[in-house]
């Protein structure tokens, strides 16, 4: 049996679903059909045997269309530029059957959806070859350190053949001068350049390709220049052998020779300069250890992690890295969590507190009892988001992206018109090839393609160091934009816990509070556990009676006690005047007030609040310097509400909101600015989709977190304010590599056409200069873009 899953065309109702289901149920050996009308898919069980195409068959006779879409990735090492991405887009993007193409230019990767009804691996992978490039399913740079420095020895070669002669005919031997044996020189040239063609063929094959299938892109562009440089001095050779030795001044073989071997070096340079991107990604996946103790029966055995079940015993000693999601069932430790939650400060466990993989145990031995498997770890979870935000494409990049597309056969355009032009008035032929080359080997588009993945992958990066992480980089680019900050009040501003806050009680302090522990440990009431005192006195309770909306009454050593709220002391006739300023006062700041009476006498006031977080103040006083408006959403009462939105200094309250208004209530805001929410309840979800970013803290439901954008690992909201932040610094790194890339080229191409010769008798530009200003244009960008890791972002 294989299960499969369809996406269906053509249903708009009930009858529709049970038709096709009925309809896939009708072929034999098909079982379970599961058909959903809210998806618009089709899951079934089928057997070995049973063909998909015949499936499709008995659904389009049905009047229904079906098909599959699988997923496939694949590595595209030589893929180096913003126009190897455009070609592959605009070749493979477009055919039928391919859905969901994306290419991640810093990792290499190509993702994609295909129909196997249509279109094939091998096919696909076909094509890409077609235009020149090698897909793979392995990942190991084929970069070679080697030919990339044989490269550059040869191009040294060349110079120094080239230029000594014009510096001094003492640093040449005279058998190789130019002047006196002119072929012999020639000659010596073309055996130097040979080697350096060879080790860059691969910039030829798939530049020309991708030029014949009329996709041309960075490597045609190189291509061209260089072969036009080579065939022109192969015609410059030709006239040599024929007598006209004074072509030895003439040709451009150095040229081809250090343009490919500058392009060799800005791309290993580039590569080593992105490595240092994958830093923290690397370190995560890094802090999975390679085994773990099993404790079985008392015996101990080692055993890889992907043998770990559910429900295993393992030990873990001082030193080791926590080997799976799991809580404590045994011993006392601390736990180093700072590759979650960027706290650096080592978090005290026992006994049934939980510990997750990756982290590190600093002090006791510990046994821990598996309670998630390896995939469906906290780590897994970090790592995934981490990756998925890594290869979305933010919505800034579209601009490079339309850009790199027609980019390159503009260049082309350029660099034979002004080939044509300088040729027509000025007769010089080498003249005009110089520019020619020129502006096809400067005209680099690899800048724009790498500005902003670069930055991107720092940020997210970066962001995890320090317990944040990104979904994706739409979410780290909108945050940066975001106007209005909403809070969820319970959980996210406050502790989400009651607690005792105020007491007023007169005499018997300590006696009295035992007795109220002690009675309302018989309640299940989040008031009644806010009053229950873990070292208090125990005192033996009868007669326990809980009476709804009002409090509870029992007897406590010898005496009747009640406890509750002014509507429970008013039906018992007890006075409680007495303690009228307390009620009023702790009222007025959202506390419930509490009254404790015994033997019909009362005896104190409880105050009982819901504690707001430590860190809360501060992080709205910086959203507040930031220019955010801050609002408060809850579905508390209004005087609640407002009292800690007065000791916040929130600037909106809108209390008393049912879960399903939330969502409303965001998108009234977002008729004017961008909106972000801040929650962590199942009742938060729709909200947090709903908002242009939703952040949820990792203590909240799992909804929340699969529903928001952004989550902070750490219980702090403070991390929101780096969140924010850190989006800023990052959208300011694209902004400034995009300037940047599309700067060098709108000096460089004029310069390369000869324009400055033109208007201020300026100098024209060698072919070696413009290889080299190519490659330093794209480090220089995957350079900026590091500096995100070092930058200073102020809390």
């Amino acid at each position: 049996m294989r299960e499969i899953k369809f996406n269906v065309e053509g249903m708009t109702c009930a009858s529709c679903q049970s038709h096709v289901q009925k309809a896939l149920e009708g072929v034999e050996g098909v079982k379970d059909v599961s058909v959903n009308l809210m998806m618009n898919t089709a899951s079934l069980k089928v057997e070995d045997d049973v063909e998909e195409s015949n499936l499709i068959d008995v659904v389009q006779d049905a009047g229904y269309a079906l098909s599959t879409q699988k997923g496939l990735k694949f590595h595209v090492e030589d893929m180096t530029c913003a126009s190897c991405v455009s070609s592959i887009e605009s070749y493979i993007g477009n055919q039928d059957g391919i859905s969901n193409l994306e290419i991640n230019l810093l990792e290499k990767d190509v993702s994609l959806n295909y129909d196997p009804n249509k279109i094939n691996e091998q096919t696909i992978f076909g094509m890409i070859k077609e235009i020149g490039y090698s897909p793979s399913f392995a990942q190991e740079s084929t970069l070679d350190s080697k030919s990339m420095k044989l490269s550059l020895i040869i191009a040294a070669v060349m110079v120094y053949f080239t230029m000594a002669p014009m510096i001094s005919p003492m640093f040449l031997p005279d058998f190789v001068r130019a002047d006196w044996y002119p072929l012999r020189n020639a000659l010596i040239q073309v055996v130097l350049t040979i080697p350096v063609l060879v080790l860059n063929r691969d910039i030829f094959k798939r530049g020309f390709k991708a030029l014949a299938k009329r996709y041309p892109n960075m490597d045609s562009l190189v291509a061209v220049g260089t072969s036009a440089a080579i065939i022109y001095s192969a015609y410059g050779l030709i006239q040599i052998i024929g007598g006209n030795v004074e072509f030895i001044h003439h040709l451009y073989f150095e040229s081809a020779v250090v343009i490919l071997a500058l392009i060799k070096l800005g791309n290993y340079l580039e590569d080593k300069s992105k490595e240092q991107t994958k830093s923290s990604l690397a370190s995560l996946l890094a802090l999975q250890p390679d085994d773990a103790i099993l404790l079985e029966d008392g015996v101990k055995k080692i055993i890889p992690l992907s043998q770990i079940k559910l429900g295993d015993i393992l030990l873990v000693k001082p030193g080791m890295n926590i080997p799976a999601d799991a809580k404590v069932v045994f011993g006392n430790t601390s736990i180093d969590e700072s590759m979650l939650s960027g706290e650096s400060l080592p978090v005290d466990k026992t006994v049934d507190d939980e510990v997750s993989l990756g982290t590190s145990n600093t002090s006791g031995t510990i046994q821990i009892e598996v309670t998630k498997l390896q995939s469906e770890s906290k780590l897994s979870q970090i790592i995934k988001m981490v990756e998925d935000a890594q290869n979305d494409k933010a919505p800034i990049a579209r601009l490079a992206d339309e850009v790199s597309a027609v980019f390159v056969p503009i260049v082309f355009v350029i660099a034979i018109v002004s080939f044509i032009l300088w040729f027509v008035f000025t007769k010089d032929l080498e003249l005009s090839l110089t520019i020619f080359i020129s502006i096809l080997v400067i005209a680099c588009p690899c800048a724009l393609g790498l500005a902003t993945p670069t930055a991107i992958m720092v940020g997210t990066g970066r962001g995890a160091e320090n317990g944040v992480f990104y979904k994706s980089a739409t979410a780290l680019e909108t945050a940066s934009k975001i106007d209005t900050v909403i809070f969820d009040k319970t959980g996210t501003l406050t502790q989400g816990n009651l607690s005792v806050v105020n007491t007023k009680i007169p005499k018997d302090k300590d006696y009295i509070l035992d007795l109220v522990s002690s009675v309302e440990s018989m309640s299940e009431h989040p008031l009644s556990k806010a009053m229950v005192l873990n070292d208090s006195k125990k005192y033996d309770v009868q007669n326990f009676e809980a009476l709804f909306g009002r409090g509870v009454k029992a007897n406590a050593d010898n005496q009747e006690i009640y406890i509750g709220n002014r509507k429970l002391m008013n039906e018992q006739a007890i006075e409680v005047s007495v303690f009228d300023q307390e009620f009023n006062n702790w009222s007025s700041k959202g506390q419930t007030v509490v009254y404790v009476a015994l033997d019909n006498q009362v005896v104190g006031v409880i105050g009982i609040a819901d504690v707001i977080k430590d860190e809360s103040k501060q992080t709205i006083q910086q959203l507040h310097k930031m220019g955010k408006k801050v609002v408060m959403l809850t579905g508390d009462n209004h005087l609640t509400a407002q009292a800690i939105a007065d000791e916040l200094n929130i600037d909106e309250v809108i209390a008393e909101v049912l879960p399903d208004e939330k969502s409303q209530w965001v998108e009234k805001f977002q008729k004017d600015s961008k909106v972000l929410m801040v929650g962590d309840g199942v009742n938060d979800a729709v909200a947090l989709t709903r908002a242009d970013v939703g952040v949820a803290v990792a203590e909240g439901s799992d909804v929340a977190l699969d529903s928001a954008d952004i989550v902070l690992i750490k219980d702090d909201l403070e991390s929101l304010v780096f969140a924010l932040k850190l989006s800023e610094k990052t959208l300011s790194t694209i902004k400034q590599n995009l300037f940047w890339a599309f700067a060098y080229n709108v000096i460089g191409i004029p310069f390369a056409a000869g324009l400055f010769h033109v208007l201020f008798n300026g100098p024209f530009l060698n072919p070696m200069i413009a290889g080299a200003a190519m490659a330093f244009s794209s480090i220089s960008v995957v350079l900026n873009a590091l500096r995100l890791k070092r930058v200073s972002i102020k809390m």
